[in-house]
C-alpha cells in the first residue's frame, strides 16, 4: 500500500520499490482498500529485500516493527524512516472488521506520505521531475502539451 500511494502522490516522481523480509503477492483486502482511492495494486508483489540491497537508495522506509528490527544495513548515505503501523493482514474479525484494519494503515500511510512528500530533498527532487517533464513536453514533436501533475497537492480521501 506504501509504495501505491508514494507513486500516486508524487505522480511518479520517485522511484518506488517495495521489499520485505517475508515477501509474497499483495493482500486481497490490500487491493480493496487501495482500489476505493484509485490505486490498483493488482500485480503487484514485493521482493525480498536482498534483492534491492545494492542498489542506491535516499531513504528505506519500514512500515512494521518487525521489519524495522530485520532491515538490513543498506551501503552509502541511505536514510532509514520507520512508520510504525499495526499489520492489517494480522487483524481478526469478519471481513469488514478486518477490510477497516486495511483502511485504517492506508489513510495513515497517506497522512506520513503526504508529510513525507514536503520534506525539502523531496521537493527538490519533484522539482527538477516536473521541469525535465516541462522540457520534454516543450521538445516534444506531436505539439501537445503535456501535464504537469505534482501528486502532493492530490488528495485521495
Amino acid at each position: 500500500m506504501a509504495e501505491g500511494l508514494l507513486r500516486q502522490l508524487s505522480g511518479h516522481g520517485i522511484e518506488v520499490f517495495s521489499a520485505g523480509i517475508d515477501p509474497g503477492s499483495v493482500h486481497p483486502l490490500a487491493i480493496r482498500a487501495m482500489d476505493e482511492v484509485g490505486i490498483d495494486l493488482r500485480g503487484h508483489a514485493s521482493k525480498h529485500v536482498g534483492e534491492v540491497l545494492d542498489l542506491p537508495f535516499d531513504y528505506v522506509i519500514t512500515v512494521c516493527d518487525a521489519a524495522a528490527e530485520s532491515c538490513p544495513v543498506f551501503p552509502g548515505g541511505t536514510q532509514r524512516v520507520h512508520w510504525s503501523f499495526e499489520d492489517p493482514s494480522a487483524v481478526r474479525g469478519s471481513e469488514e472488521e478486518r477490510l477497516a484494519a486495511f483502511r485504517r494503515v492506508r489513510n495513515g500511510l497517506q497522512q506520513r506520505v503526504v508529510a513525507f512528500l514536503q520534506l525539502a530533498p523531496i521537493q527538490e527532487r519533484l522539482a527538477g521531475t516536473r521541469s525535465a517533464d516541462a522540457r520534454d513536453s516543450l521538445n516534444s514533436d506531436s505539439g501537445e502539451s503535456g501535464e504537469l501533475y505534482s501528486g502532493v497537492e492530490k488528495q485521495l480521501l
